[in-house]
C-alpha cells in the first residue's frame, strides 16, 4: 500500500512542478516562496484550529493536530530551516534553468537518500537496487552534456550548483522525515502544519530583509494563479507521502524512487507547454532514470 501511496505523491509532485515553472518565470523568487508555502498553511489551518475546538470531529476524519512539546517543535523546526535553504536554491535554479534540465538533476535525490539510508537506518538494497541508482546518475551525466546544446556549461554554471545543493539538502529532509514519522510518531498533518508555521515564519524574516524595503523588487513581483496551486499541490503530495513513511514496512530509499517518476509529467508535458530545446534527445536519459527506478522497485 505504502508504495501506491508514494506513486499518488509522484503524480501531484509533477504538477506541482508545473506550476512552480509558471510561477517564477520572469517572477522574484522569495515572495512565491512565501506565498506557495503560506498557502499551504492556510489549507491546514482549519484542520488546526477544528483539533482546538472541535477535536472530536476532526479525530472522526482523520486530521487531528495535537499539541507538542517543546523538543517537537524544535525537530520541525529544523527540518524547516533545511528545506527552506533547498528551496530558495531551487526556486532561483528554476528560474534560469529549463525545466527539462533542472527535474533530472533533482532525479539524483534518490542517490543522496539511498547511501543515507544505508548508513542510517540500514536499509540493505539488492544487487539490481545498485545498479538501479547508478544508471540514474549515469543518466544524469548524459542531460548534463545535452544541456550545454542550451549554451548551459554545467561546470560553470552557478544555477547548476544551486540545483545540485538543493537536490542533497531535500533528499538529507527526506531522510530525517523517516525519522519524524516513526521515531518520534508525528501525524502527517501536524508534520506538515507547524512546517509550513515555521517555514512560513523564516521566509517573512528573509523577505524583511531583502524583499520588502526595495519598492523595485515589490513591483517587479507579479501574482499569479499557480503560485497557490503550487503551495496546496505540495501539501497534498506530502500527505500521501508521509502516509507511506507510516508503514513501518516502509522504505526511504525506495520511497525517495517512486517519487523520481514525477519526471514523466516534468519532462514531457513540461517540455511541450514550455516549448523547451532538445525534448527528443532528453528522452534518452529520461528512460535510463525510468529504467533504474524500475530496476529498484520491481526486481
Amino acid at each position: 500500500m505504502w508504495m501506491y501511496l508514494g506513486l499518488l505523491a509522484a503524480l501531484f509532485l509533477g504538477l506541482h512542478n508545473l506550476c512552480k515553472k509558471h510561477a517564477v518565470q520572469g517572477n522574484e523568487v522569495f515572495p512565491i516562496l512565501l506565498g506557495t508555502i503560506s498557502s499551504g498553511l492556510l489549507v491546514l489551518l482549519p484542520f488546526y484550529i477544528g483539533s482546538i475546538f472541535y477535536p472530536k470531529y476532526v479525530k472522526e476524519i482523520g486530521f487531528f493536530i495535537p499539541q507538542l512539546v517543546w523538543k517537537m517543535h524544535f525537530f520541525i523546526f529544523l527540518k524547516s530551516t533545511i528545506m527552506a535553504i533547498s528551496w530558495i536554491l531551487a526556486y532561483q535554479a528554476l528560474k534560469h534553468l529549463p525545466i527539462t534540465i533542472v527535474a533530472p538533476i533533482r532525479s539524483a535525490g534518490p542517490f543522496f537518500t539511498f547511501i543515507g539510508a544505508i548508513f542510517i537506518y540500514s536499509e540493505k538494497p539488492n544487487s539490481w537496487q545498485w545498479i538501479g541508482f547508478f544508471l540514474i546518475i549515469l543518466s544524469v551525466l548524459l542531460y548534463s552534456k545535452i544541456g550545454k546544446k542550451e549554451g548551459i556549461r554545467f561546470k560553470n554554471n552557478r544555477w547548476v550548483f544551486a540545483i545540485i545543493g538543493a537536490t542533497f539538502l531535500g533528499a538529507s529532509s527526506g531522510l530525517y522525515d523517516k525519522f519524524l514519522i516513526q521515531k518520534l510518531t508525528l501525524n502527517p498533518q501536524t508534520l506538515q502544519f507547524w512546517f509550513c508555521m515555521y517555514t512560513t515564519l523564516i521566509l517573512v524574516l528573509i523577505l524583511t530583509i531583502n524583499w520588502f524595503p526595495y519598492t523595485k523588487k515589490r513591483n517587479a513581483f507579479k501574482w499569479r494563479w499557480s503560485i497557490p496551486a503550487v503551495g496546496i499541490l505540495l501539501q497534498t503530495a506530502d500527505y500521501f507521502y508521509f502516509k507511506a513513511l507510516q508503514d513501518p514496512e516502509a522504505l526511504i530509499m525506495l520511497l525517495s524512487a517512486i517519487k523520481r517518476s514525477q519526471l514523466l509529467i516534468a519532462v514531457l508535458i513540461g517540455g511541450l507547454i514550455f516549448k523547451e530545446q532538445n525534448k527528443r534527445k532528453k528522452l534518452i536519459p529520461l528512460s535510463g532514470i525510468l529504467i533504474g527506478v524500475f530496476l529498484i522497485l520491481y526486481l
